[in-house]
């Protein structure tokens, strides 16, 4: 494994992979049977020419997906790898800045002036089977 393949999992705490996109432009991220309710995992996916951390959630047995990136300071939401939902499992939440985002919506609700009312950029995700694909965002990213 080349040595920057090493470090993206050490800090990500996931398996490099070569990106192979169906004819529609979807991306095999898991099995719907991997990620129980009120569990997540992250992903790289390919968004405008480079890499992006992303993860799926499943949120009382419905997925969703978002770029891995606080809407109050462009940084990584999960300092703990791989721990977005709050205590309660009801908001995902940024453990650096404590912002509180809706689940199934990426709306932050509680945190920051700056963060609250802005919306996590969400993955387009279809389930086929058990299968969970994601595809890139159109929405642009202000940050």
């Amino acid at each position: 494994m080349p040595d920057h393949d090493r470090r993206r999992a050490a800090l990500t705490g996931s398996h490099p992979r070569k990106h192979k996109a169906s004819a529609r432009g979807r991306y095999r991220v898991a099995a719907t049977d991997a990620i129980a309710p009120g569990e997540s995992l992250k992903f790289m996916l390919p968004i405008r020419g480079a890499d992006e951390e992303c993860f799926v959630i499943n949120y009382e047995g419905r997925f969703h997906a978002y770029v891995n990136r606080c809407r109050h300071v462009p940084m990584a939401m999960d300092w703990v790898d791989n721990q977005f939902f709050a205590e309660d499992c009801n908001y995902l939440m940024c453990q650096t800045h404590n912002a509180y985002y809706e689940p199934e919506s990426g709306e932050c609700i509680a945190g920051p002036p700056t963060a609250c009312g802005k919306y996590l950029y969400r993955v387009p995700l279809q389930i086929e089977g058990d299968t969970i694909y994601a595809s890139a965002p159109e929405q642009e990213f202000e940050d």
